[in-house]
């Protein structure tokens, strides 16, 4: 498996697979033809689709100028949903250069050369690439999976992880701080301030509930914004993973050092799916996103609840099942709706996830592998239209000129 590195980006919003790796491609490009006249960049499948309102076009042409966008919905290229065709001009409209990529999921992308050389992931910092093998090691040695991570990065990553855990929390800080409406026709309102508001007037679940709730919907909202986020895995679900290391810092009083490992593991986690099914809502719905950051957020807490790593395993487990077959079904192509409030509610099944995992001994009949490999396989299963694509599920049935409710 690769670096956490490639899983852990801190990049602008909405989509790390419509902005990030995009924007990141086309500098690719013009780095290799700066002084080409033109360009033209083609967009293919889920790229096309929610493209608009994804702001792909936005971070194309603010490398690329000028720049001439190509969408194509209806058409996918061989390898992935979201495909990408760069061109380059001359003065005489003549093309300099034709290259192929995809937008493979967490800001990642491939070059068409990559895939055909047979090994597009490049140099791998792991070795193992199963949770199976994961716990085998754990076992053997009395380590924990934050050890694993530790041993095989570079000697800078804690502190690579220090600066992830430090943006998290600025975009949490930034997204409580922000009221009013968010960008686009949707005219949705910010809510994270209220929530968090509210939550400390009362007491209970209430109160846990608006303040782990305020805290993942700052960082959609930030992200919904094109602010700066973390992708954890991806832009569209990074509110989760930090809404639930937020909540448990003050709740238990967890120490950075505590943090970081946890953050380690999170990443494992995410790696794991990244590695073997796909982190992408174009290739496998929403559960490759949301799914996975549950999962990830589910190993993190329950590890801060000083769980042992078969129960760890266990909450990721849990946290992915119970989000297999969920669809991705933007309205109007913005990471918004039902984006945003999914982040909340995942935020709150994976601390449910942990906590039901630290009252088991931990031994449980499906395992984490068995999940990500029928994820992988539901993603597929899955029709196009509930895969980014803006053309099924809420993304059709809901009226915004209705108030939400289309006539029948």
């Amino acid at each position: 498996m690769e670096s956490l590195r490639a899983l852990y980006r801190i990049g602008t919003g909405p989509s790390s697979s419509h902005t990030l790796a995009p924007r990141a491609a086309a500098f690719h490009f013009k780095q290799k033809w700066p002084k080409a006249s033109s360009y033209r960049v083609t967009l293919f499948g889920s790229l096309a689709a929610t493209g608009r309102g994804h702001l792909t076009d936005v971070a194309l042409a603010s490398v690329l100028s000028p720049l001439d966008i190509v969408f194509r919905p209806q058409e996918v290229l061989p390898f992935h949903p979201n495909g990408m065709r760069f061109e380059a001009f001359d003065d005489s409209g003549s093309q300099l250069e034709r290259w192929e990529a995809y937008s493979v999921g967490g800001g990642a992308y491939l070059g068409a050369e990559q895939i055909a050389s047979g090994a597009p992931n490049g140099d791998l910092t792991y070795e193992f690439s199963s949770m199976e093998t994961m716990l085998e090691m754990c076992d053997r040695r009395g380590c924990g999976f934050f050890d694993l991570a530790f041993e095989r990065e570079d000697k800078a990553f804690p502190e690579f992880l220090s600066t992830i855990w430090k943006t998290m929390q600025e975009t949490i800080r930034r997204g409580l701080r922000a009221e009013g409406a968010l960008p686009g026709p949707l005219g949705v309102s910010r809510k994270a301030f209220s929530y968090y508001r509210k939550g400390q007037m009362n007491s209970g679940m209430l109160r846990r509930t608006g303040r782990l709730s305020s805290y993942a919907l700052a960082v959609s909202e930030e992200n919904a914004s094109a602010g700066i986020v973390v992708t954890a895995p991806t832009c569209g679900s990074s509110g989760v993973v930090p809404a639930v290391l937020r909540y448990l810092k003050e709740t238990m009083r967890a120490e950075e050092e505590s943090i970081l490992k946890a953050l380690a593991t999170a990443g494992l986690v995410g790696n794991l799916v990244k590695h073997n099914a796909s982190i992408s809502g174009a290739a496998v719905g929403c559960q490759g996103e949301i799914g996975t950051a549950c999962a990830m957020a589910a190993a993190a807490a329950a590890q801060l609840f000083g769980g042992t790593p078969g129960q760890i395993e266990y909450a990721a487990e849990m946290a992915l099942e119970h989000h297999l077959g969920l669809t991705c079904d933007p309205v109007l192509g913005l990471v918004q709706i039902p984006c945003i409030e999914r982040n909340a509610m995942a935020a709150a099944r994976a601390l449910t996830a942990a906590e039901y995992a630290i009252l088991s001994d931990g031994r449980h009949h499906i395992s984490f592998d068995t999940v990500v490999a029928t994820m992988k396989r539901t993603g597929h299963d899955l029709p196009s239209l509930y895969r980014e694509t803006a053309l099924g599920g809420l993304a059709v049935e809901y009226d915004a000129g209705s108030g939400g409710v289309t006539a029948r």
